[in-house]
């Protein structure tokens, strides 16, 4: 996986500060490293968090290592992508999504 430095790492300690209390809305991407459809959605995810930087923050949550944020908001099969807005889960896309679809998601809710 690349460095993008638009992108995130949340975890499970850092979740409520840093996507549910952030003042801007958050594009969640849970995912695994075993997951072949994930690794192939992680440009896409990087050209958005590009696109939309000042605007969104962008992050990715590793379901093995972060399960119970995962529970949390019911991720049953990855890749799951959640934007969250103040504090709340707003939209989801599950599966590999073109970014066409991601940014039709988050231009609904900004």
């Amino acid at each position: 996986m690349s460095d993008n430095s638009n992108i995130s790492h949340f975890t499970e300690s850092g979740f409520e500060n840093d996507v549910l209390k952030s003042p801007i809305p958050v594009l969640v991407d849970f995912w695994a490293e075993w997951c072949a459809p994930c690794r192939m959605l992680a440009p896409t995810v990087e050209a958005i968090a590009n696109q939309y930087q000042g605007k969104i923050k962008v992050g990715k949550v590793n379901v093995d290592e972060n399960q119970n944020v995962s529970f949390r908001y019911n991720v049953r099969g990855i890749p799951t992508l959640i934007l969250f807005k103040n504090g709340e889960p707003k939209d989801q896309i599950v599966g590999n999504a073109g970014r066409d679809n991601i940014a039709q998601m988050i231009d609904r809710n900004l």
